[in-house]
Parts: C-alpha cells; sequence; structure tokens
C-alpha cells in the first residue's frame, strides 16, 4: 500500500492499494452511524445491503446525481436516519459521487467527516483527492460547492479491473495532465505496453497532492490543476454530458497546447505529444467547428474569469505552467480552427 498525504484545512492521507470492503467495515467501527452513498449500479453489483448502524442512499448515474434535487434528498435520507455530527458519509463510486458525497457532509450540520471510495480511474486520480465537492448548476458545471477535504481517501485497484475501456481511457486524460503540468516520468509511463496503474496513479496524486498542499482554496497556484479544464468543461456540457469528463478534458488539453504554442512558445514536438498520447488512448482532440460560438458563451460564465476576462492555463513547455491572464475571443476563435472538425 501507499500513503500519500494531502494538507487541506486539514492533513488527510490517500491509500493507494487497499481492500474497499474492509475499510468500509473499519469506519463503520469507528462511526455510531454511516451513510453510504453509491450509484444503483455500484450497490446492485456488489449487493450492498444495510445493518443497524449503516444506511444506504443509492444515486442515479454519473453527472445526473449532481444537481439541487438529489442533494436535497440526501438531505432529508440525513434527516429521516438521524445522522448527526459524529456521524460519517461515505461516498463509493466516481467522480460525480465523491463531489455529491462531500458536498453533502459539508452542508449537513455545517459539516461532517466523510471517506471518499472512488471506483473510477478519474475519480481515484482527480475527483476525489484535494477537497473540492460540489454539484452542477443549470449554467455550468461544479459552480455550487465547496472546499472540504475528506477524512480518508481509499483507493482498491481492484475497481480497474471492472471498468470499461473507454473509462479508463478517460480517466488517463487527468493522468496525463498531471504528466504535462509536472511530472515527465508520467508521460513516459503511459507509454508502456503493460500500464502500471499503481505508479501512474500514485505520481498523478502525487501532484495533486503537493498543489494542493501549497493552494487548498486555489489562490492560484492550484489552477494549474485546471489544465485543458477551462475549454473541457465548456464541452462537457455542450455535449449534454454524453462526453466523458476525462474525453471533454482531452480536447481541451490540445486547445491548451495550441493556445499555448500561440503566447508562450510551446514547441510543436510538445504539441504533437499531447495529440499522440491522447489518441494512443483513444481520447477524442477535435470538436465541432460551429460549435465555437456556444462554447464561448459557456467560456464567459468559468469559475476563473475575472473582470469579464477570459482566463487559461498553459505551458510554456513540459512541467511549466503559465497563466494566460486576458484572451480575447479572436484569438481563442483563430486557435479553435486547430482542433475543429
Amino acid at each position: 500500500m501507499k500513503i500519500i498525504n494531502v494538507k487541506g484545512e486539514h492533513r488527510y492521507p490517500v491509500k493507494v492499494g487497499v481492500n474497499w470492503t474492509n475499510e468500509v467495515k473499519a469506519i463503520s467501527s469507528i462511526h455510531n452511524k454511516v451513510l453510504i452513498i453509491a450509484p444503483k449500479s455500484i450497490v446492485s453489483k456488489y449487493k450492498l445491503k444495510e445493518s443497524s448502524g449503516v444506511k444506504f442512499f443509492t444515486t442515479p448515474e454519473g453527472e445526473n446525481q449532481k444537481n439541487i434535487n438529489v442533494l436535497d434528498k440526501v438531505w432529508s435520507k440525513c434527516a429521516a436516519e438521524g445522522i448527526a455530527r459524529a456521524d460519517a458519509i461515505i461516498g463509493i463510486g466516481g467522480g460525480a459521487t465523491t463531489d455529491l458525497a462531500g458536498f453533502a457532509a459539508s452542508s449537513w450540520l455545517r459539516g461532517i467527516s466523510w471517506y471518499a471510495i472512488p471506483t473510477s480511474l478519474a475519480g481515484m486520480v482527480d475527483a476525489a483527492v484535494g477537497g473540492k465537492t460540489g454539484i452542477n448548476a443549470r449554467s455550468g458545471k461544479n459552480l455550487i460547492g465547496s472546499f472540504y477535504s475528506p477524512t480518508e481517501v481509499l483507493i482498491d485497484l481492484a475497481f480497474l479491473n471492472t471498468l470499461p475501456k473507454r473509462d479508463l481511457s478517460a480517466g488517463m486524460a487527468e493522468v496525463l495532465k498531471c504528466g504535462f503540468i509536472a511530472d515527465y516520468k508520467i508521460l513516459n509511463l503511459a507509454q508502456d505496453d503493460d500500464l502500471d496503474y499503481q505508479q501512474l496513479i500514485t505520481r498523478a496524486i502525487k501532484v495533486k497532492a503537493d498543489v494542493v498542499s501549497k493552494d487548498f482554496k486555489e489562490s492560484k497556484l492550484r489552477e494549474i490543476l485546471n489544465y485543458g479544464h477551462t475549454l473541457g468543461h465548456a464541452i462537457e456540457k455542450n455535449s449534454g454530458y454524453k462526453l466523458r469528463h476525462g474525453e471533454a478534458v482531452s480536447i481541451g488539453m490540445v486547445f491548451a497546447a495550441e493556445l499555448s504554442r500561440k503566447l508562450s512558445g510551446l514547441s510543436d514536438d510538445a504539441v504533437l505529444l499531447h495529440r499522440e498520447l491522447l489518441r494512443n488512448f483513444d481520447l477524442p482532440i477535435s470538436y465541432p467547428i460551429n460549435k465555437f460560438k456556444p462554447l464561448l458563451a459557456l467560456l464567459a460564465k468559468d469559475k476563473k474569469v475575472r473582470n469579464s476576462k477570459l482566463r487559461f492555463i498553459g505551458i510554456s513547455k513540459i512541467g511549466k505552467p503559465v497563466w494566460f491572464d486576458d484572451v480575447s475571443p479572436s484569438t481563442l476563435s483563430k486557435v479553435y480552427e486547430r482542433i475543429a472538425k
């Protein structure tokens, strides 16, 4: 087992290589009551059953669970089960589930303990780590939320064996992001024929843990973790969430690389490496040309917009992030043509 410590408003461990059922038993032994939040697919697949101290809230699948209506039902379940401040919530599922579980924990009784057990690769390296919790608003992704760290993040690598290839590939987009912004070794490992997922996951989490520990509430440094996400979030919403988060971020990273070539002199080879590595995992790297105008409207609602100025994270070279604090729509339009189909 590998342990990476993260410092947010408190210090907590990310444990890579645990047995998740044993961890649930351990958590339930130290809290009077535990509410497990998990999608229907997880509950049915693993035949999860309630006991006197362990109750379940079953969510819809994917992004459909990240809305105020589902959150309100979680609150009602907490009230019905008498979840108190000494009790805990466990989120078992992909990134959408841990986002929801964390936000429910942060808002119930002004904050109770919660644990993240991510079942997707993207959840393991990104959503469950860092303390960002939340739901989607009608106007955009993750616009409602809080910074609220879990007590522990518990990663059982056996979940990877159950994932469809598409979900593994989508998760690799977040892993590769960490390589592009901070750890070239990840990019090398990603080119091996036999992927060492434990090392890839551990290194990606280490990148995020280092950044989050220095800038928990995203005053500036933490923004580098949004590489590819600014356009990616807009694409994800524009697609009606038919694209996986990692698929949208993949397109966003190629866009960010092209923007970096134009604005910070990123080399042609580095841009090509983005395209080649992402394509190796069957990830999309382009988006329809006629979608630019609606995407631009969505970009204007991005959390990083300041004083109506569109802001992006780029890189000047692999491992060297840069900030683009006022990018004109005309520049974005010209760069978008390089990823359009």
